[in-house]
């Protein structure tokens, strides 16, 4: 009994379903961008507060489930990823819905409306970095079976396609953020200033959400590379 309790401990309990379904809250906060910002366009304050609520919300859980995760972690030898991999993926999912947060509090602190000419084109946008989102959380469930196969075979094939998909994702985003970018410049002389500053940082914001996305699949492409 006791040799049984060692080797238990030993190898540990997986943390992978915990990161994933880290994860998974994390995307279900994100995917309230959508509604965020079409609420946004149409000038309904009220529902822009709803959605930064759920988003804050998300982003309380989720940060309950990082601690939680950080505790249990297990020591032991044996643990099918390695423990600092898991911390700096945990920690790029993090960033992802921090980051949402603060979109959410960006645009209800400054009750920001965008230029009519520039909404339709961000809607596109926030939708867009909403798929890289949910890209980086298809790849996230793919860990298990990773482990299962040893990082070898036609999973990895399968996982690294999946990568590869994200990263296009992401440059559609990053070609999207630089048409508003162009938009916002013409436009420059007949908004305020600070109005000007504000929207150019939430064009910034929206697509380091992307950004950080797509570090949680070039996190585990480097684990695969090992």
């Amino acid at each position: 009994m006791a040799i049984s309790n060692y080797m238990a401990g030993l190898f540990g309990h997986s943390p992978i379903r915990p990161l994933q379904e880290h994860m998974q809250k994390v995307c279900l906060g994100v995917q309230h961008l959508i509604p965020l910002v079409e609420a946004m366009n149409a000038g309904d304050l009220e529902q822009v507060k709803a959605e930064q609520q759920a988003i804050v919300q998300a982003e309380h859980d989720a940060d309950d489930m990082k601690h939680a995760l950080r505790h249990h972690l297990p020591k032991g030898l044996f643990m099918p990823v390695d423990r600092r991999d898991l911390l700096d993926v945990l920690m790029m999912q993090d960033a992802v819905i921090n980051q949402a947060k603060d979109i959410a509090g960006l645009v209800v602190g400054r009750k920001m409306q965008l230029p009519e000419t520039m909404r339709d084109l961000f809607l596109a946008y926030t939708g867009q970095t909403v798929k890289a989102v949910e890209q980086a959380l298809l790849v996230i469930n793919e860990l298990e079976s990773l482990v299962e196969t040893g990082f070898r075979g036609l999973e990895v094939e399968h996982v690294e396609g999946m990568i590869k998909e994200l990263g296009r994702i992401e440059q559609i985003t990053d070609r999207k953020q630089v048409d508003l970018r162009n938009i916002l410049f013409d436009l420059e002389d007949s908004l305020r200033a600070t109005d000007v500053m504000f929207t150019y940082r939430l064009i910034e914001w929206m697509g380091r959400v992307a950004d950080d996305a797509q570090r949680v699949g070039t996190r585990l492409q480097l684990m695969l590379a090992r």
